[in-house]
């Protein structure tokens, strides 16, 4: 059974989170401050952990470096919306995704699922295929389609599309798809990123003004949504 770890000092939250979680089949622990989270988690190493931000104790920052000690899996934030700085750092320093309050549950699964153990049904596996309303993806071919007519992708856009397919509907850091672009499209350059998605949405979406598919959260990274 796969072990989850919430870190939420507002009962109703934690009460609500706690039974929707173990509803679907997780084991649940609960802390309420960023010392309690770090005892739970070296008593009994959690699969995934969801932290809001704002618990007390241990800064949000410090607390996800630590709680990485214990664990390798994914580490999803509950934000409120004004704690943007606090996102930021808790995302630097190795949290995986985050939501913001209010949430809908089946957002952050969505976002937790990605990274937990054993996740490898249909659901978070990485399809070959891909279709949305507007384009479909041959990513075993590496070929796009817009409308029934091939679009091409060069080689660099191609990188980025799978890399942002395979964790679809959860975020993908800047530095990791800068990462991706070293080597083609002068991937020193921090902007090549954005003119590189640019190029993507130009081709893919049906206005890449006002993007559906391929969506940018500025100073943190994209996301891949097919719906």
């Amino acid at each position: 059974m796969i072990r989850l770890l919430v870190v939420e000092d507002e009962p109703q939250t934690r009460r609500a989170l706690s039974i929707s979680l173990r509803a679907r089949g997780y084991e649940i622990e609960t802390a309420v401050s960023g010392e309690e989270a770090l005892g739970q988690a070296l008593a009994s190493t959690p699969d995934g952990v969801i932290l809001d931000i704002g618990a007390p104790g241990v800064q949000a920052a410090e607390l996800v470096r630590l709680l990485r000690a214990w664990t390798v899996g994914p580490i999803v934030l509950l934000s409120a919306r004004d704690q943007e700085r606090d996102r930021l750092a808790a995302l630097d320093a190795g949290a995986d995704d985050y939501v913001t309050k209010p949430f809908d549950m089946g957002e952050l699964l969505c976002r937790l699922r990605a990274g937990l153990p054993g996740t490898t049904n249909a659901e978070t596996a990485c399809p070959t295929w891909v279709e949305t309303p507007d384009f479909a993806l041959d990513l075993a071919a590496s070929r796009a389609y817009v409308g029934g007519e091939e679009v091409p992708l060069t080689p660099a856009e191609w990188q980025l599309v799978e890399v942002l397919v395979r964790h679809r509907g959860g975020l993908v850091p800047e530095r990791e798809l800068l990462d991706r672009l070293r080597g083609s499209l002068s991937g020193e350059d921090p902007n090549c990123l954005r003119r590189a998605m640019a190029e993507i949405r130009g081709k893919l979406e049906p206005d890449p003004a006002r993007p559906r598919y391929l969506l940018a959260e500025p100073g943190l990274g994209y996301r891949f949504l097919t719906a």
